[in-house]
């Protein structure tokens, strides 16, 4: 297997060593200007946001949600320093008494959200707030940079890990990441997406993720020839040996060299590995392992690395390419063929002059960027045997109450966009409710789980998904649908704004 060095797991888990975390003027200027605009016109009332996305990652048919412990982390210490304070009077924009509020800001909303490392999909709501309005609002810009970079990564991860028959993936990336905070980050979700250990040193000591690294071509070159290298490195790190064998020419030279070496490694009984990091990998990896076995060292590993991704993982796993690690860098801690993640962060219900909380909805002639009203509970369906099925979006209240869903009993679910499409479904086991309070009055509900603890829950529920969701070409779409009520009150607010317009001028056919 791999040649790792695991590192003692770190009393935090989730802290990036940034300079930006807990700090909330880490936030968009509008959440700002909003923000003394609510507290200037006695506006600061309660709201319920939720954060959701739009489509999936890497033309997909599913989402590995991360970047929440990164959040609720932040939040512990999301407030404003007095440098801070001082820069923003610096600006000549904001008055002094909402300065003051500023400089005693202190996060107490409430919060719920999925279980970290858990498949999402589109339109659900993943995270949901309540709270005040200048709270909901200030911390949009950093839970969004959280979530959705996280998310994107750990879905590469993912796809990566899964191309790989579910094999041994390293994360190569620190040094084509985008800056530190984009190399802390995507570290840490590519181990909850599957990857088995990370170069980034300084992310394996906080994270508690296991250390890999060998050699460069630089080492090699430093000595006369491959074997004075390799035997060098062996005698310095008898237990972790791997050996890139690239440098020159890898069937001439390079595994020739490793095979002297390694023979001496197995009359001490130690094992050792192989990296292939150019070339065909194909036609090199099946050769190197021939002159491993006929050397009576079948117990040597062959490692890849060199601009992989899923699909060209995919495409040596099934044509047998005899590799027993892989190593993945810039495709996957940049996201490769997707730079960013779809997530947003909408309002769904406001409190009125009266106080009370009053569904809203954004309209668009994008159906797409049209949303769901109201504060909304996901529900995942399963079968007998646990596979999932659906998940429904349904109105619930602040205080967790809500629709419910009983065993026996059929129901009729409704497409997002709240058209003709729906189905009927006889309920078989009970639904589980996917958003779960994390955050009371600001206070965490309890102890966040480890990042070890999320990447196996993680892979165990990715198991109980059928095939047909998880392929990397065509995937099957996974229903996500809204639930009889949330349909009626969608319909409803579309009739109000736009029941007295025109049929033609309308985006929406409400007699249809």
């Amino acid at each position: 297997m791999t040649n790792a060095i695991s590192s003692a797991e770190g009393p935090n888990t989730s802290n990036l060593g940034s300079s930006v975390a807990g700090s909330a003027l880490f936030a968009d200027f509008y959440s700002l200007v909003m923000a003394q605009g609510y507290w200037k016109q006695n506006r600061n009332r309660r709201a319920s946001f939720e954060f959701f996305f739009r489509r999936q990652p890497f033309g997909g048919g599913y989402t590995v949600f991360a970047g929440l412990g990164t959040m609720l982390e932040n939040l512990k210490t999301f407030t404003f320093s007095d440098d801070e304070i001082g820069y923003l009077q610096s600006l000549g924009l904001f008055e002094d008494g909402f300065i003051e509020h500023l400089r005693n800001f202190r996060f107490s909303c409430s919060l719920w959200a999925v279980d970290e490392g858990t498949l999402v999909f589109p339109h659900e709501p993943v995270i949901r707030v309540e709270g005040s309005l200048v709270e909901c609002q200030l911390i949009e810009g950093m839970l969004l940079n959280a979530v959705n970079f996280q998310s994107l990564i750990a879905t590469k991860a993912r796809r990566v890990w899964f191309a790989s028959g579910k094999g041994s993936v390293m994360e190569f990336g620190m040094r084509r990441a985008q800056g530190p905070d984009g190399a802390m980050s995507a570290s840490r979700a590519a181990f909850i997406g599957g990857a088995e250990g990370t170069s980034n040193t300084l992310a394996a000591k906080n994270f508690g993720i296991p250390v890999v690294g060998t050699m460069a071509h630089s080492w090699v070159m430093s000595f006369p020839d491959e074997e004075g290298a390799f035997d060098a490195y062996a005698r310095l790190y008898p237990e972790h040996c791997v050996f890139l064998i690239d440098t020159y020419n890898t069937l001439k030279s390079g595994i020739r060299s490793a095979i002297e070496v390694g023979k001496r490694l197995k009359k001490q009984g130690k094992t050792f590995g192989v990296r292939l990091d150019s070339g065909d990998i194909q036609y090199l990896s099946t050769e190197v392992r021939r002159k491993l076995d006929a050397a009576g060292l079948n117990r040597a590993t062959i490692a890849a690395s060199g601009d992989l991704d899923e699909a060209i993982i995919l495409n040596l796993a099934n044509t047998g390419a005899p590799i027993d690690v892989w190593g993945v860098g810039t495709q996957m801690v940049t996201g490769g063929t997707d730079s960013a993640f779809s997530g947003v962060y909408k309002m769904t219900a406001c409190e009125d002059a009266e106080g009370r909380m009053v569904q809203v909805m954004k309209f668009s002639d994008d159906p797409e960027k049209t949303t769901n009203p109201g504060i909304k509970q996901v529900w995942r369906f399963r079968d007998l045997r646990g596979a999932p099925l659906a998940d429904v979006l349904a109105l619930d209240t602040a205080g967790g109450s809500g629709e419910s869903f009983d065993v026996g009993n059929r129901y009729r679910f409704w497409h997002p966009a709240a058209d003709y499409r729906h189905f009927y479904y006889a309920i078989e086991r009970p639904p589980e409710p996917l958003l779960k309070k994390r955050l009371s009055g600001g206070k965490p509900c309890g102890p966040l789980p480890t990042l070890a603890e999320i990447r196996a829950r993680s892979l165990a529920e990715f198991d109980t998904f059928d095939i047909s969701y998880k392929r990397h070409l065509t995937p099957q779409l996974y229903k996500v649908s809204i639930s009889e009520k949330l349909c009626e009150a969608k319909l409803g607010l579309i009739k109000k704004h736009f029941g007295d317009m025109h049929q033609e001028t309308s985006p929406w056919n409400i007699d249809t």
